[in-house]
């Protein structure tokens, strides 16, 4: 009989790594006055922490919806949606315009497209019970072409003195967190993650495939809607922190899944999150205080990605 109190040792474990990554970002190499450089690293601190949440929860989820662990928000697309979307903005409204623009009513109006287009295709796509990998696949590469080109061609038609406020929207951007939307994602991302806690349970039953939960007495296309939801609102939140990060969360959730030995999602979302803190908070401290930023943490995500999602691949295709 396995021994239930591993998983809480595991959690208890990522959780102090977690805290020292934490403590290590705002203590290594901090210089001149207190007052400036805790308010300064806090608020960059809170938002990676978000961000990381956010991403390793979105991504959980979205594979228990897709009943796959090679899918995640990124690769179908839903990262360049929302870079599109704000490239439209700016092309529409000008790079002044879209400056001025009050950050909760761009936001608003992101999130609801981006939740309507979730809806519109993934919730038919997966409410028909279309799990087969390579078809999604497919799918994903197509809209990701589809909405990266479409923004490439907005690019063009933007003036040159604006194309700068695109760039910040197009890349990921770990070294320089936009606080002023700190407050507005980290209470939506808070909200979702509460939420999604909320439904563990109905999670764990949505994770045994679309017959089984509806065997189970599971209102399946309501709990899918809502799954998209949040998988919506938490990839809205991290992408206007910190740009798209396209293999994040794979690399996460592969880790999360091979440390904790777990299909409860209780467990998972826990250690998914807390694996993704210990990541994306020590890699940058990493990076700012170890190697002076001689280099980005999102070149090296992108890399252990790419290979987890090869590896992934690989293996579902032996089996």
């Amino acid at each position: 009989m396995p021994d239930r109190r591993l998983p809480d040792r595991r959690i208890i474990l990522l959780a102090a790594i977690a805290a020292l990554a934490a403590v290590a970002f705002m203590m290594v190499g901090a210089k001149g006055s207190w007052s400036f450089v805790l308010p300064f690293r806090g608020a960059k601190l809170i938002a990676l922490i978000v961000v990381a949440v956010s991403i390793a929860v979105s991504t959980l989820i979205f594979q228990t919806l897709c009943s796959n662990r090679i899918l995640t928000p990124s690769i179908v697309g839903f990262d360049w949606l929302f870079i599109l979307l704000q490239t439209a903005l700016i092309y529409g409204l000008g790079g002044l315009g879209y400056v001025m623009l009050p950050a909760e009513l761009a936001f608003g109006l992101e999130l609801g497209l981006l939740g309507g287009f979730a809806m519109l295709l993934f919730g038919t796509l997966l409410g028909r019970g279309v799990h087969d990998l390579f078809r999604m696949l497919l799918v994903g590469v197509v809209l990701g072409v589809l909405f990266r080109s479409l923004t490439r061609f907005l690019e063009r038609l933007i003036d040159p003195s604006e194309f700068a406020v695109v760039q910040s929207v197009t890349f990921a951007r770990f070294n320089s967190v936009d606080v002023d939307q700190l407050t507005m994602t980290s209470l939506v991302a808070a909200l979702c993650i509460a939420i999604a806690w909320r439904r563990r349970a109905r999670l764990d039953v949505m994770a045994l495939g679309r017959e089984h939960a509806v065997n189970l007495g599971l209102d399946y296309g309501r709990e899918l809607r809502i799954g998209l939801a949040l998988v919506s609102a938490l990839v809205a939140a991290s992408t206007a922190l910190v740009g798209p990060v396209a293999l994040f969360g794979l690399l996460i959730s592969a880790l999360t899944y091979w440390i904790m030995k777990s299909n409860r999602h209780g467990e998972l979302i826990v250690a998914g999150s807390l694996i993704s803190v210990v990541v994306l908070v020590g890699g940058q401290t990493l990076f700012e205080r170890g190697f002076g930023m001689a280099g980005t943490l999102g070149m090296v995500i992108d890399l252990l990605g790419g290979l987890v999602f090869l590896t992934l691949v690989l293996r579902q295709v032996r089996t």
